[in-house]
């Protein structure tokens, strides 16, 4: 779960790591009496990078400039997310720019530590293009971060004196915080050196999903949408796409190869939904609930290959919460018959073949989308 910048430095400061005085506000009115110190930065709140190429991030000498800002800056769309927030920060003068992160390394089986002395910049341009400008530290699962590794990092990347002293309790707070807060990555880009002392300038935190139920005080995930929260909560895997037919099936693998069916036959989905194996009845009519509330459907693919899952129990949550809208459904596998017999004698019909079954959903889309423009 990706955090804006704002909550991220909550996080920082509840760690020790220095971070600006900022205030976070949705309303550029809200600017005034604000208790900061100018010159500030006015820096748009999404889930995605590249805000200061985007205009998102700007500076403001006054109070008046910083409110024309922030109303410029509100309601912008960055990469798709509209700024609904932005954080108001007093500006630093930044002598130098360097990075600081941990990250899950999943290929070495450990946490790494990544710094370089080429801050503010995408560390992915600085691996291709000077990897030498690159340090590297693996973290010991049973030591973790001590400062003598910390050391080493600072010192390969020049620091001395006070100021490596200062990075070494940075680097051994931040490893705390991703470890103990069970993050994917725990960034500083830039961490600056001001006025001789260093600073984390920007924040990112990534926590790791399947950990959230062990901290209840984490924020509200903001990078689902309303159904994908909904589905989550139903333990249903679900992925909001841009086409106009909702999609269920057993298993990820079968719900990708869906998908690439319906494309193959000109078709789009409108989701990526898994209902799992072993679905139950109950599964099925929730995920049902789920697809078609997504405005704009016009036909559901149900794709089920029973292996765990018993097509009998898929067949009785389909009866039970039938679509409401044109339905191809594909019931294949453990108790495949007595499934079969139960959409038949409801009145719903079922192929076996997959092609046909996705080649169907894409002609009843088509359908739908030519009597919507007749009327």
């Amino acid at each position: 779960m990706k955090l804006h910048e704002y909550q991220a430095k909550e996080y920082f400061a509840r760690y020790g790591l220095p971070v600006q005085t900022g205030v976070v506000i949705d309303r550029a009115e809200q600017i005034a009496g604000l208790a900061l110190r100018y010159p500030v930065v006015i820096k748009a709140q999404v889930l995605v990078g590249g805000r200061g190429k985007a205009g998102g991030v700007q500076l403001a000498a006054t109070p008046e400039d910083a409110q024309e800002r922030a109303r410029v800056i509100l309601g912008m769309d960055i990469k798709g997310e509209r700024v609904a927030r932005v954080l108001v920060a007093e500006a630093a003068d930044i002598e130098r720019e360097y990075y600081l992160a941990f990250v899950t390394d999943r290929a070495a089986g450990r946490v790494a530590a990544i710094a370089s002395g080429e801050g503010g910049v995408e560390i992915e341009a600085v691996a291709r293009t000077a990897p030498d400008k690159l340090v590297r530290a693996e973290a010991d699962p049973f030591l973790g971060f001590p400062a003598y590794q910390a050391r080493v990092v600072g010192r390969r990347l020049g620091f001395a004196g006070s100021v490596l002293e200062e990075f070494v309790r940075i680097a051994t707070a931040l490893y705390r915080l991703y470890w103990t807060e069970d993050a994917d990555l725990a960034e500083i880009n830039p961490l600056a050196l001001v006025g001789g002392r260093l600073l984390c300038v920007d924040a990112k935190l990534v926590l790791d999903d399947n950990a959230l139920y062990r901290h209840a005080e984490a924020p509200p995930s903001e990078e689902l949408t309303q159904l994908e929260a909904a589905a989550r909560r139903a333990g249903l895997a679900y992925v909001e796409l841009d086409g106009d037919i909702a999609v269920i099936g057993n298993g990820a693998g079968l719900v990708m190869s869906t998908l690439d069916l319906l494309a193959h036959f000109g078709g789009r989905a409108a989701n990526f939904l898994d209902v799992g194996g072993g679905a139950s009845a109950e599964a099925m009519q929730t995920a049902l609930g789920i697809v078609q509330q997504k405005p704009g459907v016009r036909a559901v693919f149900i794709n089920i290959f029973g292996g765990i899952t018993r097509c009998d129990d898929v067949a009785r949550g389909i009866v039970e919460n039938p679509p409401k809208v044109p339905a191809s459904i594909r019931l294949t596998g453990t108790n495949e018959a007595q499934g079969q017999q139960i959409l038949k004698d409801a009145g719903i019909a079922a192929g076996l073949d997959p092609d046909e079954g996705a080649r169907v959903a894409v002609e009843l889309a088509r359908r739908g989308a030519q009597a919507r423009e007749a009327r």
